[in-house]
């Protein structure tokens, strides 16, 4: 099986398809062409990889489909309708799109309990915030939380005292307590030990078809072992897209990135 090159259009059929539909972004800091006319989709339940080298355009792709970044042009979509370049961060993490940033950021003073039942989605005035308290319904999906994350043992620890891999899992299962459509993922497993690392693999595995999820990784023997499709950025646009293997195997890829 071979890689594919993205780059033209899209059809517009496939906005109505895919829970996400990037088409044509383009993205300019100072002169320099942080994204050039980026196109792909996300299905809905995908599982995504996207990898390729330092300034290929990863984090601000990821900063514009979250509201970071307004594009210069192109049609960001969600669901099938919803134009994600009219909205700001507030509100598109409101419509089910969560975002785990590569340094976990947790409550540590507080117990993986305590960081979940914040976490949870629910009214956050400042007065329903400060006041909040979990219902049973919401007790036990923290429960279901703690044990998709291996962190049920843990839930009265304070998440100070926890690992690097396990802050990480406490903060997918904070995102999670959102109940996201979307979840993006950038470099989950730097810093984790050999174990750790498959068992994040293990953990996004099977957070994916319940919800659709992109990860931004460079250890590539962690995107082997998530097993999806790949999409490799090359300059703010899509080089290739495929298999693992197909895109390893690729001329193109193993020039501007693999072979380095």
């Amino acid at each position: 099986m071979t890689s594919t090159v993205a780059g033209a259009k899209l059809p517009p059929r496939l906005a109505a398809d895919s829970v996400l539909y990037v088409d044509g972004v383009s993205v300019s800091f100072d002169g320099f062409k942080a994204l050039n006319n980026l196109s792909f989709t996300v299905s809905p339940g995908e599982m995504r990889a996207i990898i390729g080298p330092n300034g290929a355009g990863k984090t601000t792709m990821m900063d514009v489909i979250t509201g970071r970044t307004r594009p210069d042009a192109g049609d960001v979509v969600f669901k099938g309708g919803i134009d994600l370049t009219r909205l700001d961060e507030a509100a598109i993490a409101n419509l089910g799109i969560g975002r785990k940033f590569q340094k976990p950021t947790v409550f540590e003073s507080h117990t993986v309990h305590d960081n979940l039942e914040l976490a949870q989605k629910a009214p956050r005035g400042p007065f329903a915030t400060l006041f909040a308290t979990a219902d049973a319904a919401q007790h036990a999906r923290i429960g279901e939380i703690l044990e998709i994350i291996a962190l049920a043992p843990e839930r009265g620890r304070l998440a100070g005292a926890l690992s690097h891999g396990q802050k990480q899992w406490l903060e997918i299962g904070m995102l999670l307590m959102q109940e996201p459509e979307l979840l993006l993922v950038d470099e989950p497993v730097a810093g984790m030990t050999d174990a750790e690392t498959e068992q994040t693999a293990a953990l996004l595995r099977d957070i994916a078809g319940s919800r659709s999820v992109v990860v931004v990784e460079h250890d590539m023997e962690f995107v082997r072992a998530l097993d999806t499709r790949v999409t490799v950025l090359h300059e703010g646009s899509v080089l290739a897209e495929g298999p693992l293997q197909a895109v390893q195997d690729d001329p193109r890829v193993i020039e501007v990135y693999l072979g380095r």
